[in-house]
Formats: structure tokens, sequence, C-alpha cells
């Protein structure tokens, strides 16, 4: 089966509104004639709406960087999936490293959060990974697939194909470090065989890889047969570059 590669950039806490439509309008005329790949964006919340709005008519899918499980309540400071659905959000980062680490994320939380994703029109990106000190300690597997199974337990088999999940080992992530081919193909590869064993379609599933993508290094990583795309942090936040991995993307395909 043929994926359709995926690049999308997560930007994080950078971005004002105004920065946020800058971009915008400085990308779609560099990737207007892209196909054969999609491409999205994840800016901040108070940013969607305008990037929303400013892509409307283009390619460009919109992801937001987080949400709560409940449709609604006395979640202070938290967003809910109807939320992003009713600003026309076209799906949702879920379990970013960052999130685990720093915000207390659990495989419990995800196991909410996924299906109610999918319930709300939204197209969920599960991401997972692990440390330094789990790879050295030969736990990449055990870590990758115990992330996989909590966060897609809740998910009917035949609804799994709609997740698009990130492998993005956390030592990579902002260091500079990516992890080499045969690294990311090995997990990657293995991460489609535990979808298969959760009854999936996993040719169907796309799989993209995260932790320190730049220009440099894409072509490199979509040749491999497994690798489906991007989830791309810094090197995502110049329009320049980000229209250049789609273009590198749209080559691989």
């Amino acid at each position: 089966m043929s994926r359709r590669p995926y690049v999308v950039g997560n930007w994080k806490m950078h971005k004002t509104v105004a920065e946020s439509e800058a971009f915008v309008q400085a990308l779609l005329p560099r990737v207007a004639a892209a196909g054969g790949v999609d491409f999205g964006v994840c800016p901040p919340f108070l940013s969607l709406q305008p990037v929303v709005d400013s892509a409307r008519g283009s390619q460009l899918t919109v992801f937001a960087q987080n949400m709560h499980a409940a449709d609604k309540g006395a979640f202070t400071g938290e967003v809910s999936a109807p939320m992003l659905a009713d600003v026309d959000v076209h799906g949702v980062l879920l379990g970013h490293s960052e999130r685990r680490q720093y915000f207390g994320e659990t495989d419990e939380a995800l196991r909410e959060k996924v299906p109610k994703a999918l319930d709300a029109g939204l197209v969920p990106m599960l991401c997972v990974g692990e440390t330094g000190d789990e790879r050295k300690g030969g736990r990449t597997e055990d870590v990758v697939a115990g992330q996989l199974r909590g966060g897609l337990e809740d998910v009917a088999a035949e609804r799994l194909a709609e997740v698009v999940v990130a492998y993005e080992p956390v030592w990579a992530i902002g260091t500079g470090d990516t992890a080499t081919p045969e690294q990311a193909q090995e997990a990657i590869a293995f991460i489609r065989g535990v979808l298969a064993d959760l009854g999936a379609d996993a040719e169907a599933v796309r799989i993209l890889y995260g932790g320190s993508v730049k220009v440099d290094n894409l072509e490199e990583l979509m040749a491999l047969p497994d690798v489906d795309g991007a989830l791309v942090g810094g090197a995502s936040l110049e329009p320049e570059a980000f229209a250049e991995m789609v273009s590198i993307a749209e080559r691989g395909a």
C-alpha cells in the first residue's frame, strides 16, 4: 500500500497570532503546487483560529498541541475536543514527550483522549518514544509498545488506521541527535507490528519520525520503507525551511 507522506510542524510555545498569520501567508505560495503529500502545523492555542482562517482553501492542515478528554467541565486552562472541532481544527497532537515529561501526561489519560478526538472528527497524532536511559537499557520496544497499547486500548480496531503515530525518541528531541536510519526504521517497523497485533490495518497507518528533523536529514529518513513523514520541531518555524521539507517529502513519495 502506498501511504501518502505527511510533514507536520510543531511550533510548541512559539509565534504570536500576527507571526502565525505571517507564516501561513509566506508558506502557502511556496507549497501551492505540492501534490501527493500532506502537510500541517501545530500552532499555540491562541493562533489556532487565525491559522485555520488563513489556511482555508489550501492544503495546509492545522493541529492543536493538546486537548482534555472531557467535553466540558471545571478544568481551568484546558480545551476540549468539541471546542477544537468548532473552530475547524483538523487534528490534535497527543502524548508529545514534553507533555509526558513536564505536565504528567499518562497513558491512562491518552486512553481517554484518543477515542474522544476521533469521536469529535479530529485526527489524533499519538506520540510515542523512549528516553536515552530506556534505550541504553534495552527497553525501547517495551516502552513504545506500552505507550501504543495504553493510548489505543479503547480505540476500535477498524478505526486505528485513522490515527497518525509519531515515533519521537526523547533523546533526539531538540538535541541535534537524530536517530540513525537503521534505528528509525527498526523502531517504526516495530510500531507497525504492534498496530497489527492490535487489529489495525497496519499497512494503512501513517507513522512519522520526530526528533531533530531538518532539511539536511529528511531525505534520508523519507527513503526508509516504514517512515511516512516527519513531525518537525524547531526547523518548522521558518516558512522557507518548512516548504523545502514539504518538497523533499513529495519527492520521496
